[in-house]
């Protein structure tokens, strides 16, 4: 995500989950070459996979994160999920044991049911 988002998203994921959580990585992209950043995600790939793929998490559509990883995802198992909100990054969390498609599933759920208008009672 565009800094300092994805450091911000990750301290309070932590937070709510009481501490670090195994296979999570963020990565604040700045004025960056856009080479650099598909070095930084390329190598969180190889050390967040266990066979299983890798779900990116990125702020904007069409910004350089969610670029970036769109062109990783050609070459190997990494699902990405642009428009990211803290209810879908804490469903991702929560599943993440499971297979790709459910966390995948589960993370777009609480991107759309964890945005809802709060009407004056």
């Amino acid at each position: 995500m565009h800094e300092p988002l994805a450091e911000a998203f990750m301290t309070t994921a932590m937070h709510l989950f009481e501490g670090e959580q195994e296979r999570i990585e963020a990565i604040n992209v700045k004025d960056q070459d856009i080479c650099d950043v598909n070095r930084m995600a390329l190598e969180a790939i190889r050390r967040l996979d266990d066979g299983s793929g890798v779900l990116v998490l990125t702020d904007i559509l069409g910004g350089t994160p969610s670029n970036c990883c769109h062109q990783l995802s050609v070459e190997h198992r990494v699902q990405v999920i642009a428009g990211v909100s803290l209810p879908m990054l804490l469903r991702a969390i929560t599943y993440r044991k499971n297979d790709l498609e459910t966390v995948i599933e589960k993370a777009l759920s609480g991107g759309k049911n964890g945005a809802v208008r709060i009407d004056p009672c």
